[in-house]
């Protein structure tokens, strides 16, 4: 009977590292940083010490490839959502492809912002990584300056803000402070609240914005495109 890691194996070397993170990650759900180890995981995914070490070097480096990974796949999730041609609805579908993707990854959300491995803290060059996970935003806040529906301001700052208000409203949803049934609903007040502050021609808040990253009501996305 083969093991985890040949299975895996058998896919290629992306495959059998991805089913290690994986394990690893579940890992640190079921029974917290104490179970990751080198060992323990190797148990896991049948696997000897000796692959894990050649892989990552050591538990630093697998919380660091956990923290990229985490990121990676962010940087995927919000790569697969479709352009539109309206510059400012393709930024509130980004907005809520960040809330179901956290929501479906809540263990890689908390090596990502949480600490969750004690001790571990990202380096520079794990941090320029992890920050390519939002040049798609970035990409889609300069549209929207582009297309006049933003006033003209730094794409990578409004969107680092808008990244901060959803990130807060995400990780309060992830903590249980948001009950299930209004969680959703909190999120497209706080993003349409932020995302109106950057309107060329601000209109006055209706509470029926769609849920996202810098979106308000339509009218004043209109009002914003005849700017």
């Amino acid at each position: 009977m083969s093991t985890l890691y040949q299975d895996a194996l058998r896919r290629g070397q992306e495959a059998a590292r991805a089913a290690i993170l994986d394990r690893a990650i579940a890992l640190l759900v079921e029974e917290g940083s104490a179970a990751l180890t080198m060992r323990r995981i190797a148990t896991e995914i049948g696997a000897s010490t000796k692959v894990l070490y050649t892989m990552f070097g050591g538990k630093d480096g697998l919380a660091d490839a956990l923290y990229r990974e985490g990121f990676a796949r962010l940087r995927r999730a919000q790569e697969r959502v479709p352009r539109t041609a309206d510059p400012l609805a393709h930024l509130d579908h980004l907005g809520t492809a960040y809330r179901r993707h956290a929501l479906a990854e809540p263990a890689y959300y908390r090596v990502m912002f949480e600490q969750a491995v004690p001790g571990y803290r990202p380096s520079a060059e794990a941090l320029a990584v992890a920050a390519t996970a939002f040049d798609t935003s970035v990409a889609a806040v300069a549209a929207c300056i582009e297309a006049g529906v933003f006033r003209p301001g730094d794409a990578q700052e409004i969107s680092k803000l808008l990244w901060a208000a959803a990130h807060g409203a995400v990780s309060l949803e992830l903590a249980g402070h948001f009950p299930p049934d209004t969680a959703a609903r909190y999120y497209e007040a706080l993003m349409t609240a932020v995302g109106h502050a950057f309107l060329a021609q601000p209109a006055p808040m209706t509470g029926q914005g769609t849920t996202g990253q810098g979106t308000t009501d339509q009218s004043a996305t209109d009002q914003g495109r005849n700017a």
